[in-house]
C-alpha cells in the first residue's frame, strides 16, 4: 500500500520527467511496477524509496522509477491493418512523390523495439517490390532498459510467438541460449535507436515521413497529447503520414490532422494547415 502523500509525490514526478498521468486510481499499478526497485535496492515498503527519490539518492532512483513506470507491452506487428497500409498505401505512395530522396521513418515510444523490427523485417520483405529506394527508421524511447534490450534484438520465445509469422520467425532470427530468438543483424542494421522524451523539443531530429505514436498518447493528460501532436505536424510534409493506437485520435487536440479516409489510427496532414517554415524549425 503506498500512502497518499507519496503517490502524489510519485505522481508529480512521473508527470514532470515523462508526461505520464496517473490517475487516482492507479495505486495498484504503481505497487506492481516499483515492488522490483524496493527489492533491488532493500526498501521496505514503497515509504523508504519515496524517502530516498527525495534524498541524496533521489537522481539515480527517481530514473529508475521512470523507467519502470514508463516501460509498455510490445509486440511484433501489433495490429495489422497499419502494417498493410504501410506496405500496401503509405510507402508506394511516398516513393512516386520523393524521386529517389530517403524515406524516414519515426517509431516513438518504441520501448523494446518490436515496431520499429517489424517494419524493417517488412522493408527486407518487400526490397524487390521497392527496388532502390533507401529508408531510415528512428526508434526512440524514454527508457534506456528499453531501449538496450532493442538494441540487443534479443527476444524470449513467448515474446517472438505474439505476432511473429513463423516464416519471418525462420528467416529472420537464429535461436540462441535459453530458448532466446536474436533478430538478424540485416534488420538490426535498418534500425537507429535514440533515446528521446516526448516532452522534448524535437529540433535536430529532421524530417519524418512517418511517424508511428501507438499507445503512447492514452498516457497523457490533454494538454500534453496536444503539445506532442503539434510538434509531429511540424516535423512532417504535408503529405507525411501518422499512426496512432487503437483508442487513440487526434480529434478535438489538434487541427493539423485529418483521419484517412480508408485506414483507421491513419492520420494525414491537414491540407487546410499552413504551418509556415519558421514554426517547423521551431518544433
Amino acid at each position: 500500500m503506498v500512502r497518499d502523500d507519496d503517490f502524489d509525490y510519485l505522481r508529480r514526478i512521473l508527470k514532470d520527467r515523462s508526461g505520464l498521468a496517473l490517475s487516482a486510481d492507479k495505486q495498484y499499478l504503481v505497487t506492481t511496477r516499483l515492488k522490483p526497485i524496493c527489492e533491488a535496492h532493500g526498501f521496505k515498503d514503497l515509504a523508504e524509496l519515496v524517502g530516498a527519490m527525495r534524498g541524496m539518492r533521489g537522481r539515480d532512483i527517481i530514473e529508475e522509477v521512470v523507467d519502470a513506470m514508463t516501460t509498455n507491452e510490445s509486440l511484433f506487428f501489433r495490429d495489422q491493418a497499419p502494417f498493410e497500409c504501410l506496405v500496401g498505401h503509405m510507402l508506394p505512395q511516398l516513393i512516386a512523390a520523393r524521386g529517389g530522396k530517403p524515406i524516414r521513418i519515426w517509431c516513438a515510444a518504441a520501448s523494446t523495439g518490436q515496431e520499429p523490427y517489424s517494419i524493417a523485417i517488412l522493408l527486407e520483405e518487400n526490397a524487390a517490390k521497392f527496388g532502390r529506394q533507401s529508408f531510415e527508421i528512428v526508434a526512440t524511447d524514454i527508457s534506456q532498459a528499453a531501449l538496450a534490450r532493442a538494441r540487443a534484438g534479443e527476444y524470449t520465445q513467448f515474446e517472438v510467438g505474439r505476432g511473429m509469422p513463423q516464416q519471418y520467425l525462420s528467416r529472420y532470427f537464429t535461436r540462441g541460449e535459453k530458448n532466446h530468438y536474436l533478430i538478424a543483424q540485416s534488420i538490426k542494421n535498418r534500425v537507429s535507436f535514440q533515446s528521446r522524451n516526448l516532452l522534448d523539443p524535437f529540433d535536430r531530429m529532421g524530417q519524418f515521413d512517418i511517424v508511428f505514436c501507438r499507445n503512447v498518447l492514452i498516457y497523457f493528460d490533454r494538454p500534453t497529447k496536444t503539445q506532442v501532436l503539434e510538434r509531429m505536424a511540424r516535423l512532417m510534409p504535408q503529405d507525411g503520414f501518422l499512426i496512432l493506437g487503437g483508442p487513440e485520435t487526434t480529434l478535438g487536440l489538434t487541427a493539423r490532422f485529418a483521419r484517412h479516409g480508408q485506414w483507421r489510427n491513419v492520420y494525414i496532414r491537414n491540407q487546410a494547415d499552413t504551418a509556415s517554415q519558421s514554426d517547423r524549425i521551431c518544433a
